[in-house]
């Protein structure tokens, strides 16, 4: 039951989130002018990789012109906190912009990390990593599965299941795939392997440029190496037989295995005659 109490409470998180925007044609009066300086980020925000670039490319097309969509903020004591819009709202900041167009919106802090997990999730701006905390933390927060969560923001379930598998990567692995210097796809093929193997792994696509599908070869010969066993190598084996007749018929007990020859002595009379035949 408590499943689909939250799971209705995506539900309505979802509605309230296009609503906010749906108001922005229907109801010119929601929308003010606030202050930027006024305006703190969301804490929640999943999203912590911005490329300057492309904050860049948006901060001219704000002076250009303008902010085409509002950000949507709930008021503070001090001001603003940012619901949704973070991208828009550090490009205005590049722009040197003093005012920026807002949703005012109630909401509370629990509201305000879903909405910025949601936001993201439909408008693909998180990083693979970022993605995936998102999809566990929501996961999480509503008491999902991840078939569930897959119709609820109409997503692939096997895609949501691969994003999440990444998060079993070693943190330098995340690391190198936030900084694009591996793709998805090659972080994809290298879940289950240990961080000493991800690390030669990474080294390698990156100086030797290699594919998914020659990194897919790697990895199975690297699988192929461990799992063959030291004790699968041909074991060794000594005819003892012309050593064993000739001691046996000076009187002394013998034993032979594979690798190893044993005498045995009866008293230390046959121990000076067995150091006499040395000699």
């Amino acid at each position: 039951m408590k499943s689909q109490k939250l799971g209705r409470g995506l539900d309505a998180l979802l509605g309230e989130m296009g609503e906010a925007y749906e108001n922005e044609g229907s109801s010119r009066d929601s929308i003010i002018e606030v202050l930027v300086k006024d305006v703190r980020p969301n804490p929640f925000q999943p999203r912590k990789h911005f490329e300057e670039s492309s904050l860049y490319e948006l901060s001219e097309s704000i002076k250009n012109d303008g902010l085409l969509q509002p950000i949507v903020v709930t008021e503070d004591i001090d001001g603003y906190v940012l619901i949704a819009g973070e991208r828009r709202l550090r490009a205005s900041k590049l722009a040197k912009l003093k005012t920026i167009r807002a949703i005012i919106q109630n909401s509370d802090e629990q509201k305000m990390r879903q909405f910025a997990l949601i936001e993201n999730i439909q408008r693909d701006e998180l990083n693979s990593i970022e993605l995936a905390h998102a999809y566990a933390e929501l996961i999480k927060l509503h008491n999902l599965t991840q078939e569930e969560l897959s119709i609820k923001i109409n997503k692939n379930r096997t895609h949501i299941t691969n994003a999440i598998r990444l998060l079993q990567l070693s943190a330098k692995t995340q690391r190198s795939l936030i900084e694009r210097k591996i793709s998805t796809g090659h972080a994809k093929v290298m879940v289950g392997l240990d961080e000493k193997e991800q690390q030669l792994i990474i080294n390698s696509i990156i100086g030797q440029k290699l594919s998914v599908r020659e990194v897919e070869t790697m990895i199975k010969s690297i699988k192929n190496t461990k799992s063959q066993s030291p004790f699968d190598k041909k074991v060794v084996s000594y005819d003892f037989t012309d050593v064993r007749s000739k001691f046996s018929a000076l009187g002394f007990k013998i034993k032979t295995s594979n690798k190893s020859l044993t005498i045995e002595f009866n008293n230390e009379s046959q121990v000076s005659d067995f150091l006499t035949f040395l000699k």
